[in-house]
């Protein structure tokens, strides 16, 4: 009897098993203009690219924001990647995400490396990145030893060049840094928070105040971490809406992101459950943040093909029970 229910079940699980596939935080909803806020402050602060606060909002991308003011936003996220413990750093996507004792426990915007090498200094790359690393060590009013690239850059610049900054308030690390086992590469305060959610480090991840202070504490040495590339993620949540977010190709790693976009969608398992006119639109806009994909109709008939199969089930497992 049980293995013939499930070979039944075996026949029916493409029609109708559909399952949570990863995570999404953040959602729609206003931001308060505070006092000092500028359209890339702001930007910096919610993880969300200045033209999109421009587009979402209609207003003059020069114009003087007001105190009190109300800017629709959108802030959802895909959570890229589960770990136990740890950080994962997405490049496209601009995020920390923070994990402790098997769930997330915070995730904020970051800097990143800029994508593109500078003029007359071809032979150096500042892009931040991919790989496992390891925490090796945490200064607290770190000193700032000044890479000799950045000090050709100096250079180039005709601005005096310096070799070591010590702790204050012109000290680009801020006053907490983070230094890791992949060569060069730091998680540290800011004292450019415009700074955030770009591309314009030199490889380094830069962090809020507001965020470093309460993520520096939870951070151990010897904690693992991983930075990743994916600028696109998919997620199926509460068993009724599909999410995509698309970023751009920023280091250009990938031929065809529509083609990455499909391989997405097709990993998830949902691929005949989302609108693809959504997903073009998606797709072309690029706006960093998870949008809904989903075909209603077509998950309808999901859950109901799934209600009849679990009456067939039921039903043959009494007549059974029955016949015994």
């Amino acid at each position: 009897m049980k293995t013939f229910l499930n070979a039944v079940a075996f026949v029916f699980l493409p029609i109708f098993v559909l399952g949570n596939t990863g995570m999404v935080i953040g959602n729609e909803g206003f931001y308060t203009v505070e006092k000092g806020d500028s359209l890339e402050l702001i930007a910096s602060k919610i993880g969300v690219e200045k033209k999109v606060l421009i587009e979402d909002n209609k207003i003059d991308p020069n114009a003087k924001l007001k105190p009190g003011m109300q800017l629709k936003i959108n802030t959802r996220k895909i959570v890229p990647k589960f770990i136990e413990n740890g950080i994962i750093i997405n490049i496209p996507d601009r995020m920390l995400y923070f994990f402790k004792d098997g769930a997330l426990d915070s995730a904020f915007p970051v800097g990143l490396g800029m994508p593109v090498k500078k003029h007359g200094l071809e032979n150096i790359e500042w892009k931040t990145p991919e790989g496992k690393f390891t925490v090796i060590g945490k200064n607290k009013d770190p000193v700032w030893f000044v890479p000799r690239s950045i000090q050709m850059e100096m250079e180039l610049l005709n601005k005096p060049v310096t070799e070591k900054v010590p702790p204050g308030k012109d000290n680009p690390l801020g006053r907490y840094a983070i230094r890791t086992s992949l060569s060069g590469f730091l998680i540290h305060e800011t004292i450019w928070p415009t700074s955030i959610y770009r591309f314009r480090t030199h490889g380094c991840a830069r962090v809020l105040p507001e965020h470093m202070e309460k993520f520096f504490p939870k951070v151990k040495k010897h904690m693992e971490g991983e930075i990743i590339y994916r600028p696109v993620k998919v997620a199926f949540v509460d068993n009724k809406r599909i999410y995509l977010e698309v970023h751009r190709d920023v280091y250009k790693k990938f031929n065809n992101l529509e083609e990455v976009v499909k391989k997405e969608i097709e990993k998830a398992g949902v691929l005949n459950f989302i609108d693809w006119g959504k997903v073009k639109r998606v797709t072309l806009e690029k706006k960093g943040v998870a949008e809904d994909i989903t075909d209603y109709e077509k998950i309808k008939i999901v859950f109901k093909n799934r209600t009849i199969m679990n009456k067939m089930l039921t039903y043959l497992k009494n007549l059974f029970s029955k016949g015994k």
